[in-house]
């Protein structure tokens, strides 16, 4: 594809090389430990799910269990399989046997190792066929439905009640709307475990509960069916739980995931040793169950000026790319996140936003890129912000965008009600319909400002990556380069989580996961 934006395909090589080579020297740290949460994850793809007498999730008991008996290193499998074939129950019993004390891993017999190896493979390979039989459901729905047009309508469901949500959902996809989004309960990112069951009273959004994902993924296939059409359903597997909820979206059949590299460092302040982990093992899940990913570069926006910072969105990108292909994710799954967040009454603001994602569109021409809304400089002024989202829509149009998150003209306000978000896919299908060719239709003027501007992002985004390839990702986090946020590497949340494995380390959901998405050992 010739390049609208006159961009050096040289610069590009640099960049891409650079992000590249920051991806190697951290995978080669990633596959030396292992977390509490890829554990529980294993664990729940074995087939162990519900909770102890207190609420505690058996996953947490478990994985608990092992660690202060000192055995986590080695992977919970090899222990819950030396249990199985020792007492002849499943993981899910076993498990219970554990959390009713009954049961003690560190207080069984020696098992041939050959044995364990095969229950384990075994197992792993029957947690891969259910990933698999879900993942051709959602490929049956897509052959024999409507196939629509990108950007895809994205919206939100905030209720804090999964049955109400599952109400505006069908609403919302009635109205128009392509993928519903449960928004997250807020803090549920921080929590070191997962909550059982429906729920019901979350805040400012509904706590993603396996439980909650097969809900809403019955409402929205119903409704679909009603309409004719397949409706994605959206949550997030980012903060402390990553990998499990990856795991409950692939058991559930989710179709999109925000999964960043870098967000739970940044904004939540997750240790960076345990985020960079764990973000890897869940997108090999992710890959393997078809979950497109989003990435959370618009965050950035949100600490930082978007003038200014524009080029730390841009390596950004290419970070989360290079990770996403290490973990297998093909460039169809990767939702790379930017965002229209500049102010609005600069001159020239919207040719600079034009370019921004123009330059994200050539970067990644096979990646479903996920645009972000006008928030932070949305005011009570609805009638201003109706046209800010306007203005955005004809930029999500005009490039190309696969995913478009769409704005609220009350985005200031308060939660947007049924109403507002009828206006919002109003807007967006006027705007992307009577717009559908013109990104086909226009040229931009050589040497222009929409050239000049996106030229000097990728230059100071390639020269940003050689610096962080240079300095070495941990210490770039610390010194504050990314969002203006500053994360030391032994600093933030879980550190106690990470573990170096052990040399007779045993995985074989990792291992299947690995074969089926053909990365190398």
């Amino acid at each position: 594809m010739a390049s609208k934006l006159d961009l050096d395909p040289h610069i590009i090589d640099r960049a891409r090389q650079a992000a590249s080579d920051i991806a190697d020297t951290m995978d080669t740290f990633i596959r030396e430990r292992t977390t509490v949460a890829v554990e529980r994850t294993t664990l729940r793809l074995l087939g162990v799910d519900g909770v102890d007498e207190d609420d505690v999730p058996l996953p947490n008991v478990v994985v608990d269990h092992a660690l202060e008996a000192g055995l986590l290193a080695e992977g919970i499998t090899r222990h819950i399989v030396r249990a199985m074939i020792h007492t002849g129950r499943d993981a899910q019993t076993v498990s219970e046997a554990i959390a009713e004390g009954d049961l003690d891993l560190s207080d069984l017999p020696l098992i041939d190792e050959a044995r364990i190896q095969e229950l384990g493979r075994e197992l792993a390979d029957e947690a891969m066929a259910r990933i698999a039989t879900r993942r051709a459901e959602r490929d049956g729905f897509l052959e024999r439905f409507e196939k629509r047009p990108a950007p895809l309508h994205y919206v939100i469901v905030a209720t804090g009640n999964i049955y109400e949500d599952a109400v505006q959902a069908r609403t919302a996809a009635r109205q128009g709307a392509d993928i519903i989004a449960v928004i997250r309960s807020t803090g549920q990112s921080l929590l070191d475990f997962v909550p059982y069951g429906p729920t019901t009273e979350g805040f400012g959004g509904t706590f993603a509960t396996q439980a909650n994902f097969k809900i809403m993924r019955e409402a929205l296939d119903e409704v679909g069916e009603e309409l004719g059409r397949y409706i994605h359903l959206c949550n997030y597997c980012s903060g402390l739980c990553m990998p499990e909820i990856a795991a409950m979206g692939a058991i559930e059949r989710l179709d999109m995931m925000l999964n960043d590299a870098l967000y739970g460092i940044l904004f939540r302040d997750i240790n960076p040793q345990r985020t960079f982990v764990d973000q890897y093992f869940s997108r090999m899940i992710n890959s393997a169950a078809g979950i497109v990913i989003n990435t959370g570069e618009d965050n950035y926006l949100t600490t930082a000026d978007a003038v200014e910072a524009a080029h730390t969105v841009t390596a950004s990108q290419f970070i989360n790319e290079q990770f996403a292909l290490r973990s297998g994710l093909p460039p169809a799954q990767m939702g790379l996140g930017h965002a229209m967040e500049m102010d609005p009454t600069i001159e020239n603001g919207f040719l600079f936003e034009l370019a921004q994602a123009q330059l994200a569109r050539e970067l990644f021409p096979e990646a479903p890129l996920k645009y972000m809304p006008p928030t932070k400089y949305m005011t009570g002024n609805i009638f201003r912000g109706h046209i800010q989202d306007a203005l955005f829509n004809l930029i999500g149009g005009w490039t190309g965008q696969g995913i478009q998150l769409l704005g609220m003209m009350t985005e200031a306000m308060h939660t947007p009600h049924m109403g507002d978000r009828y206006l919002a896919i109003e807007n967006a299908h006027y705007v992307m319909n009577n717009t559908r060719q013109l990104g086909e239709e226009i040229e931009f003027k050589s040497g222009g400002i929409i050239q000049g501007r996106a030229q000097q992002v990728l230059a100071e985004a390639c020269q940003l990556l050689e610096d962080v390839r240079d300095k070495g990702m941990f210490d770039t986090l610390a010194a504050g380069t990314f969002a203006d946020v500053f994360r030391p590497v032994d600093g933030g949340k879980g550190l106690g989580g990470v573990l170096r494995r052990a040399p007779d380390y045993f995985n074989p959901v990792e291992d299947a996961l690995r074969g089926s998405l053909d990365l190398a050992t």
